[in-house]
């Protein structure tokens, strides 16, 4: 069972832009693509870099401390195609980001 938690407030993150979030003592590195938000496990998985700090092209994300590379849609890294890093459900309810996090 996974449950909806409030994230951001709309207004707060413009698009093409970033942000480290913790939610439920999880690292959350939140992005805006033109009014879709999309949420990857803000902890990079090669040493731990803040993803929610990083550079947002179009829909990549380069982590600032070894420039590894992060499709914020899917979590696909981008060198590696076996590297999946993890994504969240997100949610509009009124000016409220949600995320949808696991049990």
């Amino acid at each position: 069972m996974s449950s909806w938690a409030h994230l951001i407030k709309i207004h707060e993150l413009p698009p093409g832009e970033a942000c480290e979030v913790v939610v439920a003592d999880t690292v959350l590195a939140v992005f805006n693509l033109d009014g879709e938000y999309k949420v990857l496990d803000g902890i990079c998985p090669h040493q731990g870099g803040p993803l929610g700090k990083g550079s947002l092209g179009g829909c990549i994300v380069t982590c600032p401390w070894h420039g590894w590379q992060f499709d914020v849609s899917t979590g696909q890294q981008q060198i590696n195609a076996r590297i999946i890093h993890t994504t969240y459900a997100t949610r509009i309810d009124g000016d409220s980001v949600q995320v949808q996090l696991p049990a």
